[in-house]
């Protein structure tokens, strides 16, 4: 079949190696928000140290639209080699089995740590415990992404007749607008990590930037590097306003992903990402083999090793950190987050079982 040597000779020589570069950006974006995070209503106000505590969750919160546009990036290049059907089912031989597997440790892992707190005066009611587990890994954290991901995906293979379509486009931003609206009306569940199609936007966008990557390099390259920083800078103080404004609201999810100033901001740092386009230092990192296996990982150390590991270090409860101490102690619990879960997914990675990390 004839092709467009533009959509297949430029992303798939030239691009897959400055998207595998961002895509590492992105996931240490996603640990150090997952990492940083140690609860929502724990402070009196708003403080400085408050403000510093928003400011380090949102900092990296451009990691999951980021992870989807680089998705649907490479996605757009898929369908030059891929029939939808035979792309879907390469997709799935390599992330469920994995996905299931690590979800199911950290079901046990969770329910072992419930059992472990739990008051041994009172009863413990396993199956009820058990059962509330199950909604919380599979509903409210990021396990559920992988679910959403791929539903995303079978939207746009649905639709491949339309993928370029810019209405098609306009109703998936509506769509995604629709849950930011309800953050604020809760005409439903506000968590974004319950949004099952509020996040295919950003795929189909990725795969816009594919079919057109010609035109949208020479548009990046046009744009100052002082513009560009000068919008992520107020569409930052915008989200850290939004937040504030959310708090006051008393929202049960703040720091939701899918509000409209988090979704300029994440473009915004996007596009940087891309008028960079290669971090040297990601290299190291081998982002191909390791990104999809830090992502599965890295949550079973944050909620059930992290604490375990910072208790000899007797650091003081996060609301009563100084601003430094809060910065400070931030960037420990990422470092060991990510470099931890990093050495695990290496270790996996050189032996038989690197099907566990999709390898």
């Amino acid at each position: 079949m004839h092709t467009d040597s533009r959509m297949t000779d430029l992303p798939k020589k030239k691009n897959f190696d400055f998207v595998d570069s961002i895509r590492c950006i992105a996931m240490m974006g996603i640990v150090m928000e997952h990492s940083t995070y140690n609860g929502t209503y724990i402070y009196a106000g708003f403080p400085a140290t408050h403000i510093t505590y928003m400011s380090l969750i949102q900092l990296p919160k451009f990691g999951t639209a980021a992870f989807f546009i680089l998705a649907g990036f490479l996605l757009g290049s898929k369908f030059v080699d891929y029939t939808p059907g035979q792309y879907l089912k390469r997709r799935l031989s390599n992330t469920l089995i994995p996905w299931l597997i690590w979800s199911l440790i950290f079901v046990g892992a969770m329910f072992l740590k419930y059992y472990i707190e739990s008051d041994k005066t009172l009863s413990f009611n396993g199956w009820y415990v058990l059962g509330d587990v199950f909604k919380t890994v599979y509903l409210y954290t990021n396990y559920w992404f992988i679910i959403n991901f791929l539903i995303c995906i079978a939207v746009l293979l649905v639709f491949k007749r339309y993928l370029y379509s810019i209405w098609l486009g306009m109703a998936f931003i509506l769509i995604s607008l629709i849950y930011s609206i309800n953050i604020y009306q809760q005409w439903f569940i506000q968590q974004h990590t319950t949004a099952i199609f509020g996040f295919v936007f950003f795929l189909w966008l990725g795969a816009q930037l594919n079919h057109r990557w010609i035109q949208v390099q020479a548009l990046i390259d046009k744009i100052p590097y002082w513009l560009l920083i000068l919008s992520i800078g107020i569409s930052f103080y915008l989200s850290i306003a939004e937040i504030v404004e959310l708090f006051k609201l008393k929202s049960i999810d703040p720091f939701n992903t899918l509000r409209v100033s988090n979704i300029f901001y994440s473009l915004l740092v996007v596009l940087l990402l891309l008028k960079i386009k290669n971090f040297g230092f990601t290299k190291y990192f081998k982002p191909r083999e390791t990104t999809f296996g830090i992502y599965l990982i890295h949550y079973i150390i944050v909620y059930n090793l992290l604490a375990e590991i910072l208790r000899p270090f007797h650091i003081p409860i996060t609301q009563t950190l100084s601003i430094i101490e809060l910065i400070l102690v931030s960037l420990l619990r990422f470092a060991i987050v990510y470099i931890s879960t990093y050495l695990i997914v290496v270790l996996i990675k050189n032996t038989r079982f690197r099907w566990l990390i999709g390898q």
